[in-house]
């Protein structure tokens, strides 16, 4: 029998956020300078389907082998929009790149993200990869902002007045933030603001964004209004995990010689619904009922997420064709409002997905070898980490609000349609006292971004959260996942 995830059992639920996320940025059509720096927009497809440029950014927020499903998910978008006409010239990607051709991938320089599916890699821009992955970078490039990029290719979101962009990020998250694989991460209030300063700027018709992370609703609860000309869907509410999907003990599974998993469940749907329907005829809203559906587990939640709407909802009647492009093989496709998504028998929360990832290197390993004492260690490592990072949240909490009242205070959830956080700064600043004396939060360490959040709203100073914080952590495990060496999160 299905289950459905209410806010105590999303409160325990594991969401992996990387949050290295990936961006690729795709443009169908050539601006034609016109008249004193008005453009002229060509389409290539004419009549009706005249839709100015299309842009798209694609970001993968994580990196290392072990979250392979968000640059995989990342590739495949990059097909879909190529097979859907847009130029490479007009496509930008964020990845960090270290899963084709990690010493782990089975398969060296191929990426899939199906289990019977072909090679998405091939053909992938590089255009901002390794530590070139910023949120700096990211923001510059999604207001055309050239001479604020450090790295990379130097491509920008040029777009004029007439153009419509599409987004999709796939990384971890926490309540309020996204993961990238640098520091420090994106945080909800930031990424609107620039949202907020793109529609000022006057260079878009239209935006849509997807976004696959955990807790992912946070990131446009209470922050996104309406009137921008932006919609957003969201893998997941604001207090549940998102979902990984093909993935070691999944039916269908990966391929035996996979230990990780090939996609994310919300990503995976709207994408293979893109790779067999015609987007000239299929809507946006057409779309997010199916993707709904099949993210659910068809309504159950066992195994499943809430897939989110926000912003401007009235720009979901429109095609899909407008902002992806279509596939021409597609175009004898026809929509019915009964298609269906297969279900998969079971997902993998997204912040225990590294678990299936470390657990399946340990199992597969030659006992007495070597290569699994390295697994045993990386384990252990990560497990250690984790019961760090929720001990001494457990322990801050108790501290200042006292043993009864601390439970309550850091697992209060606001009512829907309230942002996570009423001082965005107070919450960074909390991120940096907790950091500095108790380590990195990390991926996993996200989920606890509520209880932050709460601990500001409450009222606590930096510098009295700075003062238990170093009461609580009087030992921090000497782990990768501990250590603050690369920078703070926030």
């Amino acid at each position: 029998m299905g289950r459905p995830i209410g806010p105590a059992a999303a409160a325990g639920v594991f969401c992996l956020l990387t949050v290295l996320p990936l961006v690729a940025v795709v443009v169908d059509g050539r601006g034609l300078p016109f008249d004193g720096g008005d453009f002229l927009r060509m389409s290539t497809d004419g009549g009706e389907d005249a839709v100015g440029t299309r842009w798209a950014v694609l970001i993968a927020g994580s990196a290392g082998y072990g979250n392979y499903r968000h640059q995989a998910d990342v590739c495949h978008a990059y097909q879909i929009m190529k097979k859907g006409g847009l130029k490479d010239e007009n496509i930008i990607v964020f990845m960090y790149d270290d899963i084709a051709y990690n010493e782990e991938n089975p398969r060296p320089g191929v990426i899939i993200n199906h289990p019977q599916g072909g090679d998405v890699y091939a053909g992938v821009p590089k255009d901002y990869v390794g530590d070139d992955v910023t949120v700096n970078n990211f923001f510059a490039v999604l207001l055309g902002n050239q001479s604020a990029l450090t790295g990379g290719s130097g491509k920008v979101v040029n777009s004029g007045p007439n153009d419509h962009i599409f987004i999709f990020y796939s990384d971890h998250g926490g309540p309020g933030v996204l993961g990238m694989p640098t520091y420090p991460y994106l945080y909800a209030d930031d990424l609107v603001d620039v949202l907020k300063k793109k529609h000022a700027s006057g260079t878009f018709k239209s935006l849509v964004f997807y976004l696959e992370a955990c807790e992912s609703g946070s990131i446009f609860e209470g922050l996104l209004p309406e009137g921008l000309n932006i919609y957003a869907t969201t893998a997941s509410n604001a207090e549940e995990s998102s979902w990984g999907t093909y993935c070691p003990g999944d039916t269908p599974g990966p391929p035996p010689e996979f230990d990780t998993c090939l996609g994310d469940l919300y990503s995976v749907a709207w994408m293979e619904d893109s790779d067999v329907h015609n987007l000239r005829t299929e809507t946006l809203k057409q779309q997010y009922h199916l993707v709904k559906d099949r993210t659910s587990n068809q309504g159950t939640y066992y195994y499943g997420s809430h897939v989110m709407q926000f912003g401007d909802i009235d720009l979901n009647t429109e095609k899909l064709f407008f902002y992806i492009g279509s596939n021409p093989t597609n175009d004898n496709a026809t929509f019915i409002e009964d298609n269906s998504l297969p279900s998969p028998s079971k997902a993998v929360n997204q912040r225990d997905a590294d678990l299936l990832y470390f657990w399946n290197k340990f199992r597969k390993a030659p006992e007495g070898s070597p290569k699994k004492l390295k697994a045993q260690k990386l384990l252990f490592d990560v497990m250690a980490h984790r019961l760090h990072v929720d001990n001494s949240v457990e322990l801050i909490g108790k501290l200042l609000f006292g043993s009864e009242k601390a439970p309550e205070v850091l697992k209060t959830i606001r009512p829907a349609g309230q942002p996570l956080a009423d001082d965005w700064d107070c919450l960074k600043s909390m991120v940096r006292s907790f950091e500095t004396h108790c380590g990195s939060l990390s991926q996993y360490g996200m989920k606890h971004m509520r209880s932050l959040a709460n601990i500001c709203n409450a009222g606590v100073k930096k510098e009295m959260m700075a003062e238990v914080s170093a009461q609580a952590c009087v030992r921090v495990p000497p782990t990768p996942w501990s250590s603050v060496h690369r920078g703070f999160s926030a």
